[in-house]
C-alpha cells in the first residue's frame, strides 16, 4: 500500500475479479432458464459478455479523460439524461419491462436510461458542490439547483416506476450532501425528509407494499409476496460452508425467481457455500477502504467529492442487495453492482470504476512517480496519458485562476494599473539581500551607497529626490526608509514595497 499507484492496481484488480464472477455466475445461474426459453444455454450470457466487453472500453476511456473535461461537460450530460428520461415515458419510445416503463430497445439491445442518470448526476453534483465550496457558499447556494434537479430526476424514474433506482438516486445525493459538508441538523432533516418520501413510496403501488408487508410477516403470504425471499434463504441454507459446487445449484431450476438478476448472490452461497459469500463481501469491503482512501489522498476537491461519492453509492446498493437476499431487508431490486446480469447496469458501473481509477492516478504521488516514469507495464501496455497536477485557485493580475472567482472578487474589486501589475511580477525586496545564485557579487555597505548616490541624479531634475517609500514595519532604518531596499533596488527606492 506504500507504493504510489497501489491504489489504481486495486481498482483495476477488483473491477476485473467482479466482472468475471459475474460473468461465470450469471452463465451458471440462467442456463436452464436460457434453454427452456431460447434452447441455448447460453443466450443471457453473451448479452451480459457483450456488455462486459463495452463496459471495460467505456473504463479505458474513463481513464483517458482529462479531469477538466469531465467538469466541463458534466451539465449537458446530465440534461441529455433527462430528457432520455423524458422520452423513455413515451409510448412507442420507451419499453415495458417487469412492470416498469424504463427501456430502450434498439436492435434488440435494451438501454436504461435510469442508470445514465444516476452517473451523471453523481458528476455533475460533485463538480457543482466542488465549486460552490470554494465560494463561502451559503446554505441556500449548496442545495440549489442540485436539490430541485435532483427531485426532477426522481419524479421521472417514480412513474415508470422503479423504487430500486430512486433509492439509489437517494444514496447518490445524501452522499454528496454529507461529504460536502452540509450541516448536521440541515442533513438530518434531509435524510428525515428522503425516508418519509421513501415509506410513502413503498406503501403507495400494489407490489412494493406487499415486499413491505412479506418482510415485516413473512409467514402471511409464503407462496405469494414473501415467496421469493423465502427460496432464497433455502438456496443459502443449501449451500452450507463449502456449497455444492459451481453449476450445481438447485434452485435456479425455477425454484427461485430472478436467479440471474436480484438474487444473484444467493446462488452464490448455494454454489460457492459460504466462504464464497464471504468473498464478495471482501472484495466489495476492500474496495469501500480503497475508494475511500484515494477521496482522502486527493488534492482536488471535485475528484475527493466525486470519488466518495461513487463509492459510498457502490457499496450502498451492493449492501442493500446482499441485505435483502439474506433477509435483513425489504426487497427493493437493486442488483448485486458487477455481478447481477443487466447489460446497462454492468457498463455503466465499470465506467464508475474507470473513473475512479482516473482518480487514484491524479493522486500527488501518483503523479510524481508516472511524471518521474514509473508507469509500469500495465500503463505502457495501455499508453495511458500522464495526468495533470491539480493546481489550486491563486490570483495572477488580480483574478483567480484554476477556479471560479468568488463572488466579493468578482464585484466591486478594482482592477490593477499597469505599474501595479509590473510590480507584483518583480521580486519584493522586503530588507532581504539581492540573490547572488547568478554569479553577481554582494556590494558591501560603502558600494551600496555609492550606487545609490549615483542613482540619485536620474530621479526627476536632480535637484529634488523622489519621495521615499512608506516605511514598512519591522524592517525600516533609523531615519524611517528602508535602505536594505534601497541597496538591493539600486534605485533609492524607486518602487518601494510592492504590497
Amino acid at each position: 500500500m506504500a507504493r504510489p499507484l497501489a491504489s489504481f492496481h486495486l481498482v483495476v484488480t477488483i473491477a476485473v475479479l467482479l466482472t468475471v464472477l459475474g460473468l461465470v455466475m450469471v452463465l451458471s445461474s440462467s442456463s436452464v432458464g436460457a434453454v427452456a426459453a431460447d434452447g441455448s444455454a447460453y443466450g443471457l450470457f453473451t448479452s451480459q459478455v457483450i456488455f462486459a466487453a463495452l463496459g471495460m472500453v467505456i473504463f479505458y476511456v474513463a481513464l483517458q479523460i482529462p479531469i477538466r473535461l469531465l467538469r466541463r461537460f458534466s451539465f449537458p450530460a446530465f440534461a441529455v439524461s433527462v430528457v432520455m428520461l423524458v422520452l423513455v415515458l413515451i409510448p412507442g419510445i420507451g419499453t415495458v419491462s417487469q412492470g416498469t416503463r424504463g427501456w430502450f430497445v434498439i436492435g434488440g439491445i435494451s438501454m436504461q436510461p435510469a442508470e445514465i442518470a444516476k452517473i451523471t448526476l453523481a458528476v455533475w453534483g460533485a463538480h457543482l458542490l466542488a465549486s460552490r465550496r470554494g465560494e463561502n457558499s451559503t446554505l441556500m447556494e449548496m442545495l440549489v439547483p442540485l436539490i430541485p434537479a435532483a427531485v426532477i430526476v426522481t419524479g421521472l424514474i417514480v412513474l415508470q416506476p422503479d423504487l430500486g433506482t430512486t433509492v439509489s438516486l437517494a444514496i447518490i445525493v445524501l452522499a454528496l450532501l454529507w461529504y460536502a459538508g452540509l450541516p448536521l441538523k440541515v442533513y438530518l432533516g434531509t435524510l428525515g425528509v428522503a425516508t418519509i418520501l421513501a415509506g410513502t413510496l413503498a406503501l403507495t403501488a400494489g407490489y412494493r407494499s406487499q415486499r413491505v408487508r412479506a418482510f415485516f410477516n413473512p409467514g402471511e403470504d409464503p407462496q405469494g409476496a414473501g415467496y421469493q425471499a423465502r427460496q432464497a434463504k433455502f438456496s443459502l441454507a443449501d449451500g452450507g460452508l463449502w456449497g455444492r459446487g459451481l453449476g450445481q445449484s438447485r434452485a435456479k431450476w425455477s425454484y427461485l425467481p430472478n436467479a440471474h438478476n436480484d438474487f444473484i448472490f444467493a446462488i452464490i452461497g448455494e454454489e460457492l457455500g459460504f466462504l464464497g459469500c464471504v468473498a464478495v463481501i471482501g472484495l466489495f469491503a476492500l474496495f469501500a477502504y480503497v475508494g475511500l482512501r484515494i477521496a482522502m489522498r486527493s488534492v482536488d476537491p471535485f475528484l475527493r467529492l466525486f470519488t466518495a461519492t461513487a463509492t459510498t453509492w457502490i457499496i450502498g446498493q451492493a449492501f442493500i442487495n446482499i441485505g435483502y437476499v439474506i433477509g435483513i431487508l425489504p426487497v427493493t431490486g437493486l442488483q448485486l453492482p458487477l455481478v447481477s446480469a443487466g447489460g446497462t447496469s454492468t457498463a455503466t458501473t465499470l465506467l464508475m470504476f474507470g473513473l475512479i481509477a482516473n482518480a487514484a492516478r491524479h493522486e500527488p504521488e501518483a503523479i510524481a512517480a508516472l511524471q518521474a516514469g514509473q508507469d509500469g507495464r500495465f500503463a505502457r501496455l495501455l499508453r495511458l496519458r500522464t495526468p495533470e497536477p491539480y493546481r489550486p485557485p491563486g490570483r495572477v493580475g488580480g483574478r483567480t485562476v484554476g477556479a471560479r472567482a468568488s463572488r466579493s472578487d468578482r464585484v466591486g474589486r478594482p482592477r490593477p494599473t499597469a505599474g501595479a501589475t509590473r510590480a507584483r511580477r518583480e521580486p519584493a525586496a522586503r530588507g532581504r539581500q539581492e540573490p547572488t545564485a547568478r554569479g553577481r557579487q554582494e556590494p558591501t555597505a560603502r558600494g551600496r551607497g555609492a550606487a545609490a548616490r549615483a542613482q540619485e541624479p536620474r530621479q526627476g531634475t536632480g535637484r529634488t529626490r523622489r519621495a521615499q517609500p512608506a516605511r514598512e514595519p519591522g524592517r525600516s532604518g533609523r531615519n524611517g526608509t528602508n535602505r536594505t531596499n534601497r541597496g538591493a533596488n539600486g534605485r533609492g527606492g524607486e518602487r518601494g514595497n510592492p504590497r
